[in-house]
């Protein structure tokens, strides 16, 4: 049984579908065990900006992603901001952002940034 469930965690696309239920608010571990350990904030001091439509993430979900890992959500492109996440018809704020020289991600380098802190 344990060898089934590594293997389906190993999966990227499972990995993909874990990490969309954990951003929309599905909870996979009970409020105690959650308690007995201490938070992981993987992102903590990093500042995001997101910008544009994205396909598998709301605003909400993607800033609940962002803050749950301990980073924060901004409105606007700073140069304290570390990363720009950035979807279909973008504007200004990406334009802000390489003219800053902000780190700029699209959905699927965003999907793996969470993936990957969520995973630390």
């Amino acid at each position: 049984m344990a060898k089934s469930v590594r293997s389906f965690l190993d999966e990227p696309r499972n990995q993909t579908l874990l990490d969309r239920l954990a951003a929309a608010g599905v909870r996979v571990e009970d409020d105690v065990a959650k308690e007995d350990r201490p938070a992981r904030q993987p992102l903590a001091g990093q500042t995001f900006v997101l910008t544009g439509s994205l396909e598998g993430y709301t605003r909400e979900t993607a800033t609940a992603a962002i803050e749950r890992l301990g980073g924060k959500v901004s409105g606007s492109v700073s140069k304290k901001t570390a990363w720009v996440v950035a979807g279909a018809d973008a504007g200004s704020k990406l334009e802000k952002a390489r003219a800053l020289g902000v780190t700029v991600l699209d959905e699927a380098a965003f999907t793996a940034l969470i993936m990957k802190a969520d995973a630390s």
